[in-house]
């Protein structure tokens, strides 16, 4: 069996080590048990969570034993990373409802039949404690000078940092500090954005418990001119079919920049990087080939293979030409609201594809609206229709249905 380490080293995945070598060694003596925590910020994973969904999925397939920690109790803070102000709070109900959708979510990447994975939520250990007693025992191991050149608070402080968010890193160090004592765990892995908080929490195991435990950082979900992926025209893509169709989802992928696609291959998908090797040699034509293969591999892995494989003939069918593929988003609209017809405008705003009236006159205005392949050209036009099925089509490549419900 291949060193984990080595596999997600190959394959694009590695940022920063507390000690590479210590780590290879690890993996390649060892069933490690290991961790990454998602704090539940909404009730679906997104696109966002990929890269530490796969670097789990890869490490267990090569041997060793993760913990899927989710914060029912670090939600009640919130993590300050990247953030410009306080977090939203949410209430428990609302946190519990999340971390429940998160737990069914990951069922479908990792596999936490009897031995094999672990899914725990540090509400059972952080909601218990006693301030005093825990600020005690624990807070007199961290330096506020220190945790002040973190990149999370270093940020915040001039704009302002409340002191409630400055807990959030006692409260991750704590988390991995817990699972070394219940489960032995060794290794914490996150993205590269939690490097001062995933050090804090070895810093911590190392002075409580003189016990020494790695750190491993992997790649943010990037484009390769480093902006962020993970929002589409409608928003974030989400992994709740519910949220994002299975089609957007294919979508999403199949429309990723030629520059991208060889290195999502590498990180989001169980392509052999053999065959993702012979693909680098592809050219021109060839890429949307490869893109197609991303997107089909990536929307097998989330929803299965019978919604990749409509999703893929649906995309053919309508970039031939075609207007009937089955898994295109669909919005539907009661014929007695349609009355004969509706403004363009207004049909744009209920299937969602503007967020505003104004963007809607300017797509109009640069001729990137059709309906039924006809591009439309004015902003008062009244969309009328022959069937009750009507596509909308926006840009180049998104497609959008109506369906005229009770049509006659």
């Amino acid at each position: 069996m291949p060193n984990g380490f080595d596999v997600l080293q190959e394959r694009g995945f590695i940022e920063q080590t507390s000690d590479e070598p210590a780590i290879r060694k690890l993996l390649e003596n060892e069933r490690v048990t290991f961790y990454s925590g998602f704090d539940p910020t909404a009730d679906s994973l997104t696109v966002g969570h990929f890269v530490p969904i796969m670097a789990l999925a890869h490490l267990q397939r090569t041997g060793h034993r993760p913990i899927v920690l989710v914060g029912g109790g670090t939600g009640f803070v919130g993590d300050p990373t990247d953030k410009t102000e306080l977090r939203q709070m949410m209430p428990r109900e609302r946190i519990e409802y999340n971390c429940a959708c998160f737990k069914r979510q990951f069922a479908k990447f990792i596999d936490f039949s009897e031995g094999k994975a672990i899914m725990a939520d540090n509400a059972d250990w952080l909601l218990d404690l006693k301030y005093i007693p825990f600020i005690r025992e624990y807070g007199v191991h961290f330096s506020v000078n220190k945790m002040l050149t973190a990149d999370a608070y270093r940020a915040r402080f001039e704009r302002g940092l409340t002191f409630f968010e400055f807990n959030y890193m006692l409260m991750q160090a704590y988390d991995f500090l817990e699972l070394y004592r219940r489960y032995n765990c060794k290794l914490q892995v996150g993205g590269n954005d939690q490097w001062s908080n995933i050090l804090a929490g070895a810093d911590l195991i190392r002075r409580v418990e003189n016990a020494r435990v790695e750190c491993m950082t992997y790649t943010l979900l990037t484009t390769g001119d480093g902006k962020k992926m993970g929002k589409s025209q409608k928003g974030a893509v989400w992994l709740d079919r519910e949220k994002t169709s299975p089609y957007e989802f294919f979508q999403y992928w199949r429309n990723v920049d030629d520059a991208d696609v060889l290195r999502f291959l590498k990180l989001l998908t169980f392509l052999p990087i053999s065959e993702i090797d012979e693909m680098s040699k592809w050219r021109g034509g060839d890429l949307n080939r490869a893109k197609e293969i991303l997107a089909f591999e990536l929307t097998k892995i989330i929803h299965g293979e019978e919604d990749a494989v409509q999703s893929m003939n649906a995309a053919r069918e309508l970039f031939g030409g075609g207007a009937s593929g089955g898994s295109v988003p669909e919005t539907k609209i009661q014929a007695v609201e349609w009355n004969g017809g509706m403004n363009i405008i207004d049909v744009l705003s209920k299937t969602g594809l503007i967020a505003s009236r104004g963007e809607g006159r300017r797509l109009i205005e640069q001729g990137g609206v059709r309906v039924n392949d006809q591009k439309v050209d004015r902003f008062d036009h009244i969309v009328i229709a022959k069937e009750n099925s009507i596509l909308i089509q926006k840009g180049k490549k998104i497609f959008h249905r109506v369906k005229i419900t009770d049509f006659t």
